[in-house]
């Protein structure tokens, strides 16, 4: 059985590597997955998730997670939220893998939305804008620039300034022009893609401002209480998703979906759909695209079987 710590899993998943990975495994068929949910028994509010997955004919993976939001007050401080993705044989149930959860997460989440940015931002798009200045920040910008070439500048916005600075420093010593924004308006009617990666319950992106082509990726709001644009931005754009698995229950979508503002049908496509050749993906330079990033276990499936295949 191989074992991969955090910089293993880096190491391993190259940009570039990984985002073909995920676009081949969505020409096959959708992995059969469960969430299940555990609340600690004593009512501290932490809860521990198991996302199970298999492929059909193909092996199992399941994502072990532990939810403690008091870890970043402990001392030492510990991540919020940590765990493992293990990997098993299908026909035998042989262990294959078990890889560090965080970076594991990571990575197929800004995977994910690169892939979308490939098939759906313009192929000339030169300045990328990164809302949210977490941890995931920094795999986001450079798995968009993996994902566009053409992209030369990064703008970092976050509410708090010295934290988009931390990032956009990060980003310069890694060798990419890379700046923090001060004012977000500003920096979204500048940008060509935008990837919001925050935990906003509140309207950060306004529709209003998003010049024509420009490619808007939604991560941060994974429940229906968050928010990271606005309803002009759904009503001006088409539509994408990684799966329509969930999405009525994420933020930004969910609401937009639950109040009639769009239906299902005007989702264009999900990454199978494109994969597969049964949706098109960007029609023409001036169209505005929306990317929805659901999430899943099947994707830690298909990120599983990218790291076994890379070692």
């Amino acid at each position: 059985m191989k074992v991969f710590d955090a910089a293993a899993v880096h190491a391993a998943l190259p940009w570039p590597y990984l985002i073909d990975a995920l676009s081949q495994a969505h020409r096959g068929p959708m992995p059969a997955s469960e969430v299940v949910v555990q609340n600690d028994p004593e009512g501290s509010g932490n809860q521990f998730i198991t996302l199970p997955g298999w492929l059909p004919g193909g092996p199992v993976a399941v994502k072990m997670v532990g939810v403690f939001p008091g870890n970043e007050k402990l001392s030492p401080p510990q991540p919020n939220v940590q765990g493992l993705v293990a990997m098993f044989d299908g026909g035998t149930g042989a262990p294959l893998l078990v890889a560090d959860g965080a970076a594991m997460t990571a990575r197929k989440t800004a995977g994910d939305s690169a892939l979308a940015a490939s098939l759906l931002a313009r192929e000339d798009a030169e300045v990328l804008l990164v809302v949210g200045a977490g941890a995931l920040a920094p795999h986001f910008a450079a798995a968009h620039m993996a994902a566009r070439p053409s992209l030369k500048r990064v703008l970092v916005w976050n509410r708090t300034a010295a934290k988009a600075e931390a990032v956009a420093s990060g980003l310069r010593a890694d060798g990419l022009d890379a700046r923090a924004a001060a004012d977000i308006d500003a920096a979204v009617a500048a940008a060509d893609v935008i990837s919001c990666v925050t935990m906003s319950d509140r309207t950060l992106v306004r529709g209003a401002l998003l010049k024509p082509g420009t490619h808007l990726d939604l991560v941060g709001a994974y429940m229906t209480s968050l928010r990271e644009t606005d309803d002009e931005a759904l009503l001006r754009a088409r539509i994408f998703v990684d799966t329509r698995r969930g999405m009525e229950n994420t933020g930004d979508l969910g609401p937009a979906l639950a109040s009639g503002l769009v239906s299902a049908a005007d989702i264009a496509g999900d990454h199978f759909d494109l994969a597969q050749g049964r949706a098109q993906g960007r029609r023409s330079a001036d169209e505005i695209t929306v990317f929805k990033n659901v999430g899943g276990a099947h994707l830690d499936v298909f990120t599983a079987i990218a790291l076994n295949g890379a070692s």
